[in-house]
């Protein structure tokens, strides 16, 4: 454990979410279904009695197979989701990129969301028209920037919403798969920010596919399967554990 104070702490996290598992066509089959006391859902835990605590100043990258939570786990700390069981606790400001276009309305152009997402996160107009040029610059879109973000690619809202995330200044930068998107120059650029976040002391935490950014540039890694924790350490030996995983699952598969 470390002994510098935390940015992100989850005690026993759990997250339940119930899935339907058939819906009635009619309306007798609906009344058939209560009458006879039938269950038509299930409950799946995505997240499973997680905890682990992320010390300021560190880059922390979520990895495994899609469906082992890794993005639950974001939104959780996020706020998007509340947790079934356990508690979440963040110190510092937070900018979540964790779903390509949330927090943008989709009428609004890019110039006006600039704004919008500035409001929501506390900044008051003032503020967010001094950034609005840096963001605009680094963001590289052009005059689609007075466009409505509905008409924008998913390279043009990745690059869009990485500029607005970054440059309001957050302490805690949550990252989920979105830098996948978009040109490698534009990539290395992110990554360029992204180091200079970590020479300032933010707090990042990441998820991705992507074992040779979790390599370069986190400082810790957690293996996620199923929900649980599998594996929390140093990037290079969690990586390895994951790959063993996967090489367990493709012999099994044969």
């Amino acid at each position: 454990m470390s002994s510098r104070p935390f940015a992100i702490r989850l005690q026993n996290v759990t997250q339940r979410f119930r899935v339907i598992q058939e819906r009635p066509d009619t309306l007798r089959e609906l009344f058939s279904t209560f009458f006879r006391h039938q269950s038509s859902y299930h409950d799946f835990e995505a997240v499973r009695n997680a905890s682990f605590e992320v010390p300021k100043g560190q880059m922390l990258g979520l990895i495994g197979r899609n469906g082992s939570g890794k993005s639950t786990v974001l939104k959780i700390v996020s706020g998007v989701y509340r947790p079934s069981a356990g508690t979440v606790e963040v110190q510092g400001s937070l900018a979540p990129l964790i779903e390509l276009g949330a927090g943008f309305h989709h009428e609004l152009t890019g110039r006006e969301n600039i704004l919008l997402n500035g409001l929501l996160m506390g900044y008051s107009k003032r503020e967010m028209l001094e950034r609005e040029q840096r963001i605009i610059d680094f963001a590289e879109i052009g005059d689609f920037i007075d466009s409505p973000v509905k008409q924008y690619s998913s390279g043009m809202y990745m690059r869009l919403a990485f500029a607005v995330a970054t440059e309001v200044d957050p302490q805690i930068l949550l990252i989920d798969e979105i830098l996948s998107v978009g040109d490698t120059g534009f990539q290395d650029k992110c990554f360029e920010r992204i180091r200079n976040f970590r020479r300032a002391g933010k707090t990042i935490l990441m998820v991705t596919h992507n074992m040779a950014q979790v390599a370069l540039h986190c400082d810790r890694a957690i293996l996620l399967d199923k929900g649980a924790i599998m594996a929390d350490g140093l990037p290079d030996d969690v990586i390895e554990v994951y790959k063993s995983l996967l090489a367990l699952e493709a012999v099994g598969a044969h």
